[in-house]
């Protein structure tokens, strides 16, 4: 619990700068350039991390599983052979696709009938490797649980450079050159930095006696999770495939902030797992201990997240209006119906399936990732055609509720594995007091801005209220709670 608590909240701050990061760089390219132009670079960028996924083999995926377990039983040498495996075959493997990517630019450029779409993949394709690299650093950070490292790097270093370096190029008139640039700076720098201080602050790692490990454990894992991640991947970009192939670009620019906001609840999600996956590995033989920390993690991120999808939900059209501009208010069912689908699914292990991950059914992670893409593709694509950009909301809607319903009935098949209890019966129960709240402040106030401010508040103190009064707090939680913060331990009321 100490450990998920402390590595969990410094990964919450990160991924709150992050996110306000992310938030004011689309913000500025809203407001430099038209949707078309921010949705040829999404498209552009969709298709690069999809092909790095192929690059990197999945081979990262290794490293904060096995790294933990060799860490655990001493063995230096084996935990730094795998990192230095994975890194020299990743080298290769990117660089080869990078290069296979440059060549058929034009041809991925034609299939979406965007001419400037084959500029941006050439300039774009330089990334491929580094993002491998990129990734081999991340999940190395997570295996020796120094997230504040990662912290630096993903969420301080990449996001404000990028920031900086697209800021400058848009105001001087770059449009397009200057989203793509600052992209490539920012993941440049983030690389170099994040490189220097792993060496630093993991010497003693990086400096044991190498030894290297056997392949074939490692390719065993890591090739389902490699064509999960492909499949992964493939269903987070799905929706702006079938939207370039079907609609306009500019269409799928006002897609992309909608499902930038709607996603925003992953921010919890994402600050939990990285440290969650270790913990797991290392004691996956420990059944109960297994379940303990996952309805600890289960409560903690649907008592946090469902306030925010209730007011997200409520207030979409204010709050696409506030922060970026009126035009794309379209997007308010995107926000509403991907806000809802996120909260079930990231509160039962995750879209990308950590839980069974870290119990070591790659496999099985690899199965629901397809039907997630599958029918993630077919809902869009029947729907698209007819009811446009919402037809893509209610396909991956529908197939985030699919396999997290899966991922419940699979942990409980295999190891007898459930999050429901009293307790987080309260946790859910209390949202429908502050969704009843939260109603009349969108219907009665006329300002987007007025309800931006004051909806959030509305639905967080009914919610709080109603946790209080449900008496829904438990020693578990002021545990928790304390190991986030003493004075926050101060304000929950235990029993």
């Amino acid at each position: 619990m100490s450990t998920l608590a402390k590595q969990g909240s410094i990964t919450f701050v990160g991924n709150v700068i992050n996110g306000a990061l992310g938030f004011a760089i689309v913000m500025l390219m809203t407001r430099f350039v038209s949707p078309s132009v921010y949705g040829l670079f999404v498209l552009a960028t969709s298709v690069i991390l999809f092909m790095q996924v192929f690059a990197n083999l999945g081979l990262p995926l290794a490293i904060d599983y096995f790294v933990p377990q060799y860490l655990e039983d001493g063995e230096h040498g084996k935990a730094k052979g795998v990192i230095v495996q994975v890194t020299a075959t990743v080298l290769i493997t990117s660089s080869l696709v990078a290069f296979a990517l440059a060549v058929s630019a034009s041809y991925i450029a034609e299939l979406f009938q965007e001419p400037a779409m084959g500029v941006g993949l050439l300039l774009l394709s330089v990334t491929i490797p580094m993002l491998a690299i990129y990734n081999v650093l991340l999940t190395s950070y997570y295996s020796i649980k120094k997230l504040q490292y990662r912290v630096i790097m993903r969420d301080l270093v990449r996001p404000i450079v990028r920031f900086t370096v697209t800021a400058g190029l848009l105001l001087v008139g770059y449009g397009l050159l200057g989203l793509i640039t600052g992209y490539v700076v920012g993941l440049f720098v983030a690389i170099t930095i994040g490189a220097a201080v792993f060496v630093y602050k993991a010497w003693n790692l990086l400096t044991a006696d190498i030894e290297l490990v056997a392949p074939g454990p490692l390719v065993k894992y890591s090739l389902p999770l490699a064509m999960t991640s492909v499949v992964f991947v493939l269903m987070g970009h799905v929706d702006y495939f079938v939207l370039g192939f079907f609609l306009d670009s500019d269409d799928v620019g006002i897609y992309r902030v909608g499902y930038m906001l709607g996603s925003g609840l992953m921010i919890i999600f994402n600050s939990l797992s990285p440290v969650f996956k270790p913990l797991i590995a290392e004691t996956r033989d420990d059944i109960d201990l297994v379940e303990e920390r996952f309805r600890i993690m289960a409560r903690w991120i649907a008592g946090i997240t469902l306030p925010i999808a209730i007011f997200l939900s409520l207030g979409a059209s204010s709050y696409l209006a506030v922060l970026y501009t009126p035009q794309y208010s379209e997007a308010s069912a995107v926000v509403a119906l991907l806000a809802v689908a996120f909260l079930f699914n990231v509160t039962f292990g995750g879209p990308d399936g950590s839980l069974l991950q870290g119990l070591g059914y790659s496999r099985v992670v690899f199965g629901n990732t397809l039907v997630l893409f599958g029918t993630n593709f077919l809902v869009s694509f029947t729907l698209v055609p007819f009811v446009g950009i919402e037809g893509t909301a209610i396909g991956s809607a529908t197939a985030l509720f699919l396999v997290g319903g899966m991922t419940l009935v699979e942990i409980y098949y295999f190891d007898g594995i459930h999050p429901f209890t009293r307790d987080f019966a309260k946790i859910v129960g209390s949202g429908v007091p502050a969704a009843i709240a939260g109603a009349p402040i969108v219907y009665l106030l006329e300002s987007d801005t007025i309800i931006v401010a004051v909806l959030p508040v509305v639905v967080v103190g009914t919610y709080l209220l109603t946790l209080i009064v449900t008496d829904a707090f438990t020693d578990a939680d002021a545990q928790m709670a304390a190991e986030f913060s003493p004075t926050l331990r101060k304000w929950i009321p235990s029993r």
